[in-house]
């Protein structure tokens, strides 16, 4: 059978590669453990792809020349060795988007700040008049922008997840934010594993290409020491200032210096506020001097972005107490960005699906912020465990409208509610935007 390809996966990821994969004549299955979404059965349906949903035929996917796997099937699951025991090749579905793009390529990879750092690059390029778009791990997958559109750039968030299973895939700039452990159930709890897997970022780039990488950050560091690296490597750091081709923090700016030619912005003119966001700020300059992109554009870009739902979100102030959704922090190292940004005394909403989380960092921040914890998930256990020595009110609750009621009984005015769940949502929620959603209205309805 000619260009036949089974689909794994029948979210965005899977049916966007679908789509593509049908457009461009292949003939194509798709194939799903769960449900598939309505909104997805219609693209399917529309587009006469055959699909199956509630399990896997294994016969479907031993005729196929080609598996195209979605980011939420692990290398370990049961389908996949299967597939694999018939030497039938398996790709992402990045991989598979990349064979029909010919956009010039910006991926953003990292534990954290990925989805601020795309943003903030993509705002700056479409605020300077280029034919940029957006997808990834953030709105729509790379197979569905790359089938309905041709921009000149692309700006690719890209998890562990989606790089695992890369061949070809080859951005102009690879951007690596920081390296914390997360998702370790994943990696066989192994940070190493984890970490391989975020610099395959990188595997296909030549001389021609940028890398352009977190200098304060010692796990990178390291790496790129015991690596055999071809990109042109730019840094960007908060501590180290001197060099050349380096964007650098000094005297309350932002400087670079990259190609001879020197940009500078005061981080009080940033519209996103923040030490974490000063990271993310800097890796956006630095993509936007490679570009060429004038001083004068990149000042106000970054002067005027609008910040990301779920990220340190202001919803309500309600009797003087701050009601904050960050539920887009699904990792320890997210959460001490938010709990070190807090001004004021914290009332903690956390929990949910653990990922192997390790929370003895987040203590000293938790002393000494941190009033009370709710916790919002099946198994707090760990949670409670960790922090009981340092918190004298801990409350468990299974759903977010009972959380944010007792957050308010226990908040007295100037201080902070804060959403901040260090775990996937999985357990209760759809995903992390269903669960700052619930929060927000649960907020609203106080």
């Amino acid at each position: 059978m000619k260009n036949s390809i089974v689909v794994i996966g029948g979210g965005e990821s899977g049916v966007g590669a679908a789509f593509l994969a049908n457009k461009n004549g292949y003939d194509v299955f798709l194939s799903e453990f769960n449900t598939i979404q309505k909104k997805y059965k219609k693209i399917l349906e529309n587009n006469q792809i055959n699909y199956e949903e509630g399990g896997h035929t294994l016969a479907k996917f031993f005729n196929a020349k080609e598996v195209v796997k979605s980011p939420g099937i692990s290398n370990n699951s049961e389908i996949i060795i299967k597939i694999k025991s018939k030497n039938i090749p398996i790709i992402s579905e990045i991989e598979f988007a990349y064979r029909f793009t010919n956009s010039i390529l910006i991926g953003v990879t990292g534990s954290n700040g990925k989805t601020t750092t795309c943003s903030l690059i993509y705002h700056i390029l479409k605020n300077s008049g280029k034919s940029v778009g957006l997808a990834g791990n953030i709105g729509n997958s790379f197979s569905f922008l790359t089938a309905e559109n041709n921009f000149e750039y692309v700006v690719l968030e890209l998890s562990s997840f989606q790089l695992e299973d890369i061949i070809n895939f080859h951005p102009f700039i690879s951007i690596i934010t920081n390296l914390t452990p997360d998702h370790l159930e994943r990696y066989n709890y192994d940070f190493q594993n984890y970490v391989n897997s975020k610099f395959k970022i990188i595997s296909n780039q030549t001389s021609s290409d940028y890398l352009i990488y977190n200098y304060d950050d010692d796990k990178i560091i390291s790496e790129l020491g015991n690596r055999n690296i071809n990109s042109i490597k730019i840094p960007f750091s908060l501590e180290n200032s001197n060099g050349n081709n380096l964007t650098y923090f000094k005297n309350e700016n932002i400087n670079s210096n990259i190609n001879n030619s020197n940009f500078m912005i005061p981080i009080e003119n940033l519209s996103i506020k923040g030490k974490h966001n000063v990271q993310n700020n800097m890796a956006a300059a630095t993509v936007a001097k490679i570009l060429n992109i004038s001083n004068e554009n990149i000042r106000e870009s970054l002067g005027n972005f609008q910040s990301i739902n779920h990220r340190l979100e202001h919803v309500l102030t309600i009797q003087k107490v701050k009601y904050i959704n960050d539920s887009k922090a699904t990792n320890v190292n997210a959460v001490y960005y938010a709990l070190d940004s807090m001004k004021s005394s914290t009332v903690w909403i956390v929990g949910g699906v653990d990922k192997g989380n390790n929370y003895d960092d987040l203590i000293p921040l938790v002393r000494e912020k941190v009033k009370a914890i709710i916790c919002i998930g099946i198994d707090n256990s760990k949670i409670i465990e960790s922090f009981s020595p340092f918190v004298e009110t801990i409350i468990e609750n299974d759903n977010m409208v009972q959380a944010v009621k007792n957050a308010y009984k226990i908040a007295e005015p100037k201080d902070s509610v804060l959403l901040s769940p260090a775990c996937s949502s999985f357990d209760l929620f759809k995903n992390y935007e269903d669960r700052g959603n619930q929060f927000k209205d649960a907020v609203r309805k106080l």
